[in-house]
């Protein structure tokens, strides 16, 4: 049975300076989908790499439109079905129907992005190739590592070593399937 290629390569630095640097490398080289795993947050890291993520508050402001709307839209039919005429008061009064409608708002908002959330982390992941490198647990304590997805070419992996090099790694541990 054949082995599978290498998804990526690790790499491992002592300080975030020459993480940030070989991040900006790789992407400005075409390596697309590199990531970067530090145990605090580093200064321009997530700029370099285009984490310019968007799409959650747009997620956020549709699931609140619908709930809101969902809301105003299930009392105006009960209101229309069941009518009842109360002291003369109007069949569909919009202020005793602001206060469910903001409430499904909430809701919708609020469900909305968590199920965005799952989705667009490709959760529930119990298992990815990094978790068995050794060193990768330092990720969260003193570790600086900068994942650089491969394309599956011998050349595209020369490529991204010769590139990292540069950039005085402590370590490149190749990541299996």
């Amino acid at each position: 049975m054949a082995e599978a290629p290498p998804i990526g390569v690790l790499v491992e630095f002592d300080a975030p300076e020459p993480l940030v640097t070989a991040a900006a490398a790789v992407v400005s080289a075409g390596f697309a989908g590199a990531d970067a795993f530090t145990p605090f947050p580093v200064e321009g890291l997530a700029e370099t790499l285009g984490f310019g993520e968007q799409r959650i508050p747009l997620i956020a402001l549709s699931g609140g439109v619908g709930g809101a709307t969902l809301g105003y839209a299930m009392q105006a039919a009960t209101n229309l079905d069941y009518r009842i005429d109360i002291g003369g008061r109007p069949l569909m009064p919009p202020q005793a129907f602001a206060l469910i409608s903001f409430e499904l708002m909430v809701l919708g908002a609020v469900v909305s992005m968590i199920v965005a959330l799952f989705l667009l982390c490709r959760l529930p992941r119990l298992h990815h190739p990094l978790f068995d490198i050794e060193r990768f647990e330092h990720a969260t304590t003193d570790g600086f590592f900068l994942f650089v997805p491969l394309r599956g070419t011998a050349n595209d992996r020369a490529t991204a070593e010769r590139l990292l090099l540069d950039h005085d790694p402590r370590s490149i541990v190749e990541v299996g399937a």
